[in-house]
């Protein structure tokens, strides 16, 4: 069983000390309202003070822009599928592109990292925990958990005009041969869920050197079958045996293979706590 070790506030230091960037360190210390929790999504541009705001502007995560007017975490991304089973929405380089929409261009832990920025608060992915019951010895599935976050694409349309698309768009159940118009009425029927959560994956040890974020090597960044390391993943639990996957790529509008589209990740508006 992997640890259930996801980000929590003395985490975002470790973070820190991975990025080359001196700017994001300087914004942590000068600003330690950014601590998750306090800067929510649902703030306009106007409300952060020009100070706060001109340095998440120089923050230099690569891969990954701030969007403060969108309050979004817009994310560089390739598109890497246009048939097939999905196990994933986005994976990493070199990993699982045979069965996700999209490849990112940009490292995880930065983009677990902007989620922080905006206020986002992990939760942990599905697990199995031990339980003892009548003497026996036993695991039961624990759901994910975490803060719901709505995931799109953005790209340009027919007229040249970037717009955002949610990613239910490219999706259908695998019982649908043709895609077409009543597609959109089938899969909502079929019902797939209708936002994720924000699990956190896990940091786990690894020798002497910084601990690792388990779901930049694994590929698993934003799930819709269970691994147990994912950082964002569909409330519930969903096996990922092929007899058991319930989802395919709709390719109608997607962007040809090897185009370049934008991941936009938007948390979800939450009224601060006290």
């Amino acid at each position: 069983m992997i640890p259930s070790t996801s980000f929590c506030i003395s985490e975002v230091r470790h973070v820190l000390r991975l990025f080359s960037s001196v700017a994001c360190f300087v914004a942590f210390i000068l600003f330690p309202t950014l601590i998750p929790g306090t800067f929510y999504a649902e703030e306009t541009t106007k409300d952060i003070p020009p100070s706060m705001e001109q340095a998440l502007r120089k923050l230099q995560m690569p891969g990954v822009h701030l969007n403060l007017e969108e309050r979004t975490v817009d994310v560089e991304a390739e598109v890497c599928l246009h048939e097939g089973l999905l196990e994933l929405i986005a994976c990493t380089e070199g990993t699982k592109e045979h069965e996700s929409i999209v490849v990112l261009k940009a490292r995880p832990l930065h983009v677990h990292t902007a989620l922080l920025l905006f206020g986002a608060r992990p939760g942990t992915p599905a697990m199995q925990k031990f339980k003892d019951k009548n003497g026996e010895e036993r695991y039961i599935p624990v759901p994910p958990s975490g803060d719901q976050i709505e995931v799109l694409l953005v790209f340009p349309d027919d007229e040249g005009k970037s717009k955002e698309f949610p990613i239910s768009r490219f999706i259908a159940p695998v019982n649908l041969l043709e895609y077409d118009d009543s597609h959109f009425e089938a899969a909502k029927t079929k019902g797939f869920p209708s936002g994720f959560l924000f699990a956190g994956s896990h940091l786990v040890e690894h020798g002497k050197g910084p601990r690792k974020y388990v779901c930049e090597a694994s590929g698993n960044v934003i799930s819709i079958s269970t691994f147990g390391d994912e950082m964002l993943c569909l409330p519930g639990i969903y096996g990922h045996a092929n007899e058991g996957l319930a989802w395919q790529v709709n390719s109608k509008g997607l962007p040809d293979v090897g185009q370049s589209v934008i991941l936009r990740l938007r948390p979800s508006q939450r009224t601060q706590e006290p």
